[in-house]
């Protein structure tokens, strides 16, 4: 395994990735593999390490080469900081292709809870004027992920249904028409990402309205997506089992687990692109 700490958004110092690359062994006669970017949840407000390193390895393990971001949080989440962020990572797994084994054509974000709503920003989002702003003339579509993850994510900023604590902190801390911003589902058009979602219906801290939301604005731009709930279980499963349930029997949900499987066929099937 290359395990490296890359400082890869050069206006933004508190983000960088973290990478799980396979080696290129002669035997193996895999030169190029897939790659997933995964970026952890935590409000904007922190960084869950439930949802970092430990998703991240079981899609190394699956084959895919892993990647975690760290991007900005709190007060330097402001200002689109975290999306621009995740699409220069986009951006330099295409720039560095070939010496980091990655297949440029399929290159992917997913992200839980407002992790989740990074994945899906950078989906959604990848062509705004505030990532164009940092690309030094860059082809923009560098930045567009071939399909995101999102995981019980956050998506809209509509008070009934919000995190609030993700969306105003994006906004810092203002509640104005400015929120509208990291409302994802009225951002969705052609350009969009195809996307698979999971949540739980039981989710009381982001309402599994984020995710329906966020597919019905898909179906309707004719957007591939797959959408699973699951009955039960709350909000912050990770991987539903006891590597990330911290000795809490409700986040360790065997039920729910299935759903890394079903995600990493998504990735390496590719049902949206038949």
């Amino acid at each position: 395994m290359i395990h490296e700490k890359i400082f890869h958004a050069k206006n933004f110092p508190d983000s960088y990735i973290e990478t799980y690359i396979h080696e290129p062994y002669d035997e193996l006669q895999i030169k190029k593999r897939k790659a997933i970017i995964v970026c952890p949840g935590g409000g904007y407000g922190w960084l869950s390490e439930r949802e970092g390193e430990p998703v991240a390895l079981q899609y190394f393990a699956a084959g895919l080469n892993a990647i975690v971001l760290r991007y900005s949080v709190q007060k330097k989440a402001e200002n689109f900081a975290p999306l621009i962020e995740a699409c220069l990572a986009v951006k330099y797994l295409r720039d560095h292709a070939e010496e980091l084994n990655i297949d440029e054509s399929h290159i992917y974000v997913t992200g839980f809870s407002a992790g989740g709503h990074l994945a899906a920003w950078t989906g959604t989002m990848w062509h705004c004027p505030e990532v164009a702003a940092h690309l030094e003339g860059a082809d923009q579509t560098l930045c567009k992920p071939t399909a995101t993850l999102p995981c019980y994510a956050v998506i809209t900023a509509d008070k009934k249904y919000t995190h609030g604590g993700s969306v105003m902190t994006l906004n810092g801390w203002v509640e104005d028409e400015g929120l509208k911003r990291f409302s994802l589902e009225k951002h969705v058009d052609e350009r969009t990402a195809p996307a698979f979602l999971w949540h739980t219906a039981e989710d009381t801290c982001v309402p599994v309205m984020n995710s329906i939301l966020y597919a019905t604005a898909l179906m309707e731009k004719n957007i591939p997506f797959e959408l699973h709930i699951f009955p039960k279980g709350p909000h912050g499963l990770s991987l539903c089992n006891k590597e990330t349930y911290v000795n809490n029997p409700a986040l360790d949900i065997p039920y729910n687990a299935v759903w890394l499987d079903m995600a990493i066929r998504f990735v390496t099937e590719c049902p949206f692109e038949k």
